[in-house]
């Protein structure tokens, strides 16, 4: 007997060591019993403690991916992560008019956890001035708001004041990651959805298999929403589901391990 299925697309780059990107997504995806779509924008030699090398698809071939899948499989949710250069952020953004896409969670991707650049200087303002007014939920991490924002975050109230700042650019809800926190003993996100803040709280995993988690949470929060759950429970959902990855995690490569996206599968 056929059944019908939440569908979410992944418009993000491939993670060649498995942890992060595109393949994160899928799995995400899987975990939240959602069917899982992508377009990939880059290819990347990477593993746990490096990337080795990037190659861009042209933004035309992106664009035809998008294409591709909105006009046959349908879309309820999207989940955008690397995009590497403007002409890719430029032509994602005209698909999402182009198709009336909704339900964007945009992970504005700039850097790796091991420092590598992942978002060409230029790409920057394209990436504001271009996605922001179309997204739904941006999950910047700490290092990520303070470029976006231009402050200095240290603190709990900091990141209010960025969140605040950073949704005056176009996003409808801002959802700050403290994980590079380092002064408190909880992992505390905040969401700021342009009236009120939200906190989810979770105990700080002493680990040093995290790569990933960024992709991960966005892909949870698309996957929330991709079955009509609200931003708020989304967000909690995602939470959940990446504070138990992370503290069941793999201890494998040399760098970085990543998180455990299977625990939430029977």
């Amino acid at each position: 007997m056929s059944q019908t299925v939440a569908r979410a697309l992944t418009i993000a780059g491939s993670d060649s060591g498995g942890g992060a990107g595109i393949q994160a997504d899928l799995k995400t995806f899987t975990a939240f019993k959602v069917f899982g779509m992508s377009a990939i924008t880059s290819v990347t030699a990477q593993n746990t403690t490096s990337v080795l090398g990037i190659s861009d698809l042209p933004a035309e071939f992106v664009g035809l991916q998008i294409d591709a899948v909105v006009k046959d499989l349908g879309v309820d949710a999207v989940k955008i992560g690397m995009l590497s250069n403007k002409y890719i952020v430029e032509t994602v953004a005209n698909k999402i008019v182009e198709h009336g896409l909704k339900n964007i969670v945009l992970d504005p991707v700039m850097v790796t956890s091991s420092g590598d650049p992942l978002l060409n200087s230029d790409a920057q303002e394209s990436l504001i001035n271009k996605l922001f007014p179309h997204t739904s939920v941006l999950t910047p991490n700490i290092p990520e708001a303070e470029v976006i924002s231009g402050l200095q975050i240290s603190c709990l109230e900091d990141m209010k004041t960025a969140a605040e700042k950073i949704r005056k650019l176009g996003p409808e809800n801002v959802i700050l990651k403290g994980g590079h926190l380092d002064n408190s003993s909880d992992a505390i996100d905040v969401l700021y959805d342009g009236k009120d803040f939200f906190e989810f709280k979770s105990l700080r995993v002493d680990t040093k298999n995290t790569h990933g988690t960024g992709c991960t949470y966005s892909a949870a929060i698309c996957a929330g929403l991709a079955k009509g759950l609200s931003v708020i429970d989304a967000v909690k959902k995602a939470k959940e589901y990446v504070t138990f990855g992370i503290q069941n995690s793999f201890d494998i490569g040399k760098g970085h391990g990543p998180l455990n996206h299977f625990w939430k599968i029977d």
